[in-house]
């Protein structure tokens, strides 16, 4: 799943999310591959520099633009945007996302509960609203969002967490059987815990014994890296992965066996 190089030649592409972790290294890779990537983020000094980085090695080639995906007008100027730059927009990730930190369920409050789910589900569905109408006038496109291991195999300490992952699962699946009549592709990928600033949030802290607890959960004996997930990210987006849709694709070293 490494994926070839100018595999997404010609391909427009979004990653939310994309000023570090896991949408940093989808950004990047989908450039190495050929596509055009706009970076969008909350953080407009992460975004920018992220961005120019892969612009310098990709000739150009990515962009950011600032972004809150819980509200659906900026979403639709990110789209509005690429669309009028670009003429097409043939690639959505929708990576970014949030957590509590690890605690009993009873200690999370209801505040954290509806932003964890406005990050986590509703963007999206705000997402599609936009890309729906963008796909069908261009005969398809696809939406890749990253879920999470915990969607399928929660861990003790984020019930709310890992509620919102499964929800974001079970609606990728529905909204790919309900739009596959316009070759519109929707996939989730599902990546286990790793390199990211949320880490700490999923461990409850940040010490050697904490990674080598979730480490040894892995069958393949560590955690996940940014370039893992965004090798399965350039796969789903490639025309190898034309007749993929609805999966929710474990990227988990065996944690999910």
């Amino acid at each position: 799943m490494n994926g070839r190089a100018g595999a997404l030649h010609g391909k427009v592409a979004v990653v939310t999310g994309g000023a570090s972790g896991f949408g940093a290294g989808i950004a990047a890779k989908l450039a190495e591959d050929g596509a055009t990537v706009t970076v969008a983020d909350l953080d407009d000094g992460a975004g920018n520099r992220v961005a120019a980085e892969i612009a310098a090695r990709c000739s150009g080639r990515a962009a950011f633009a600032h972004a809150d995906v819980t509200r659906r007008e900026d979403v639709a100027r990110i789209v509005r945007d690429i669309i009028a730059t670009h003429g097409r927009l043939d690639v959505y990730v929708n990576n970014a996302g949030i957590t509590h930190r690890n605690a009993p369920m009873l200690d999370v409050g209801d505040e954290w509960f509806e932003r964890i789910f406005a990050v986590n589900v509703k963007a999206l569905y705000l997402s599609m609203l936009e890309l729906v109408p963008v796909f069908r006038e261009q005969s398809g496109g696809s939406m890749i969002a990253i879920a999470s291991t915990a969607g399928i195999r929660p861990r003790p300490g984020l019930a709310i967490y890992n509620a919102s992952k499964a929800a974001a699962i079970g609606l990728c699946k529905s909204m790919a059987v309900e739009f596959a009549p316009d070759a519109i592709r929707v996939n989730a990928i599902c990546p286990v815990a790793g390199e990211t600033p949320l880490l700490k949030e999923f461990m409850g802290g940040d010490t050697a014994e904490l990674r080598a607890r979730f480490a040894a959960s892995v069958p393949l004996g560590r955690l996940s890296q940014p370039r893992d997930i965004a090798n399965a990210v350039a796969f789903l987006a490639s025309d190898d992965a034309a007749f993929i849709t609805g999966v929710a694709l474990e990227v988990d070293g065996g944690r999910c066996i």
